[in-house]
């Protein structure tokens, strides 16, 4: 037989778990069709001498929804080995949404999860009302990874309510008309339904995001209607509840009786902050409860600090406040002129060193600086408390930051952490049995975190550095923990008959680079940039997407449907 592809002498780290063993793999048709010793010639050979051979990583938390419209590759997942994402998390997709109606849409996206207003009316070519005419209109893009995705509560309402879905309960008959979209949707391919019941969610103009208006008992019967079609996932940005046991055991009881009642299995995002660290155990050991009562609820971990990156050249924290204000909305050039004013500078830094008294800062916008846990990142392991540099300069915080970002022309980032800021907390959750490791948020916040490379840092941190995990384990958590979890049965393991998504990559290598600020959106927006090192060959469905991290001009990524899709395809 002639293969498409063959990938000689490499050490293979399958996915299960299990020990890595010496192993070629050919690939033709999209698939795997043999792991073993390979004699028959192929269209192309990889040798991967000293590497290691994986699958493909599997992202379950992304925004890429608008993003696929203008970005064939699928960055900045792809530069680090993840070759499958599920979009539309958190109630916030572009569909269902007629086209004259893409305001609703934009309102609920573009400040809750920083997506520009701009770059999606200048990338998005739309050509859909209903969330099935959505996924063939991605089924249609040229992708370079793969793609599933979840109908958004958010969009959902504005396409059923209008106007009406920001401050009004919805009716009978809007109920209704909601759960027959997500039962088409979920029939024609959708993942499941994701809804936002975050007060960190809100509107362009400081509004509750759509979604958020909706109470209890709507969510719960657009779920009991999803689970009546047997398929679909219920994925939720979370509740509040607070230190209160009244009010978390309320909500655990609300979320256990809806995974057990609608057969569909509930997931959300879980970090520790440092403000309540005793708050994050109970909601991994939820799924043990929900487990025990005959449902399934599984956690989404991160593996490390989520943080904001600030930086002149973007945001820093007191873009809005007096003064700032006006010195900010100057080009960069004019800005280096008045921050070098030892007048002006005073006045800026009396302005930044007073108590904040501003409105409440949410998610994941730029937030007063509390200087014992804001760093200079001067590199992935360079990285020191401004706190420290501001002591030895003898000067306040802020101007330390101010002379940082002088001295290096403002090419220059500090990092704020917003949450798992204690990194025994990040293990415990990454090793919790109810736990998945993803949550990069890929596609969104674009300009304020960079966590599209969350399973690099989990090889090259928590497995090369901590030793906390063998390879075979951090390398089974992101790819079958994760495509098991989402049911993408096709993918996350190198077996015969599975997709062939493949990662080749050097172990004592594999990093991440330091971000970098573009402006290559739509519109000329701007947006963080992260690329990897160390990893050699990405493979999406048989075809060699990069090279080196090096885009080849492939583009074989496929729309990913949910399992009644793909029973009517059989």
């Amino acid at each position: 037989m002639h293969y498409d592809l063959v990938i000689r002498n490499g050490m293979l780290v399958d996915g299960s778990g299990g020990p890595r063993f010496p192993a070629d793999i050919a690939v033709h048709g999209g698939r795997i069709v043999k792991i073993g010793r390979v004699r028959a010639p192929a269209t192309r050979t990889i040798d991967a001498d000293g590497l290691v051979v994986a699958p493909g990583f599997v992202d379950g938390h992304t925004h890429m929804d608008a993003q696929v419209f203008w970005d064939p590759l699928g960055s900045c997942s792809c530069y680090h080995g993840v070759t499958t994402v599920i979009m539309g998390n958190c109630g916030f997709t572009l569909a269902p949404c007629a086209e004259k109606d893409a305001d609703f849409v934009f309102r609920n996206l573009e400040r809750a999860e920083d997506l520009s207003r701009d770059a999606m009316r200048a990338g998005i070519k739309w050509q859909w009302e209903t969330f099935r005419e959505y996924l063939a209109a991605v089924d249609a893009l040229p992708k370079g990874i793969n793609y599933g995705g979840y109908i958004g509560h958010s969009p959902l309402r504005t396409f059923v309510m209008g106007e009406r879905a920001f401050t009004e309960q919805a009716s009978a008959d809007d109920l209704a008309r909601m759960c027959h979209e997500v039962q088409d949707a979920v029939r024609a391919g959708a993942i499941g339904f994701s809804t936002s019941r975050t007060m960190n969610h809100l509107t362009s103009d400081d509004r509750p995001v759509a979604s958020r208006v909706a109470d209890w008992d709507e969510v719960r019967a657009i779920v009991m209607a999803m689970g009546e079609t047997g398929a679909g996932i219920f994925e939720l940005a979370s509740e509040e509840p607070g230190r209160s046991p009244r009010r978390q055991r309320d909500y655990f009881d609300r979320l256990k009786h809806l995974a057990v009642d609608s057969g569909c299995p509930v997931t959300f995002g879980m970090p520790s902050i440092r403000i309540a660290p005793e708050l994050w155990p109970a909601y991994y050991d939820l799924g043990d409860e929900v487990a025990a009562a005959g449902g399934r609820l599984f956690v989404q971990a991160h593996s490390r600090e989520i943080s904001t990156l600030l930086s002149f050249k973007s945001h820093t924290p007191f873009d809005n406040w007096e003064l700032w204000r006006e010195v900010r909305a100057k080009p960069l050039d004019e800005q280096k002129v008045l921050f070098g004013d030892p007048a002006m500078k005073r006045r800026l830094v009396d302005i930044a060193s007073r108590p904040y008294e501003g409105p409440k800062v949410v998610g994941a916008e730029a937030r007063p600086p509390e200087w014992e846990w804001v760093y200079h990142f001067n590199g992935i392991r360079d990285q020191r408390r401004m706190s420290d540099i501001a002591a030895e300069r003898g000067v306040a915080p802020v101007e330390a930051m101010i002379d940082l970002a002088v001295e290096r022309d403002f090419d220059c980032f500090f990092r704020q952490p917003l949450a798992n800021e204690d990194q025994d907390a990040v293990l415990k959750m990454m090793k919790h049995p109810r736990s998945v490791v993803t949550f990069s948020d890929s596609g969104a916040h674009v300009a304020q975190i960079m966590d599209s490379s969350l399973q690099t840092h989990l090889l090259s941190h928590w497995v090369r550095d901590r030793e906390a995990f063998t390879l075979e384990q951090a390398v089974r958590m992101i790819t079958q923990d994760t495509a098991v979890a989402w049911g993408l049965y096709d993918r996350g393991l190198l077996r015969e008959g599975l997709n062939a998504d493949i990662v080749v990559f050097d172990p004592d290598t594999i990093d991440q680079d330091m971000p970098e600020l573009v402006n290559d959106l739509p519109a000329g927006a701007q947006r963080l940039k992260q690329t990897s090192r160390g990893i050699h060959y990405t493979i999406v469905n048989g075809e060699v997407l990069l090279e080196d991290n090096k885009p080849t001009g492939a583009t074989p990524g496929r729309l990913v449907r949910g399992p009644l899709a793909r029973e009517q395809v059989a």
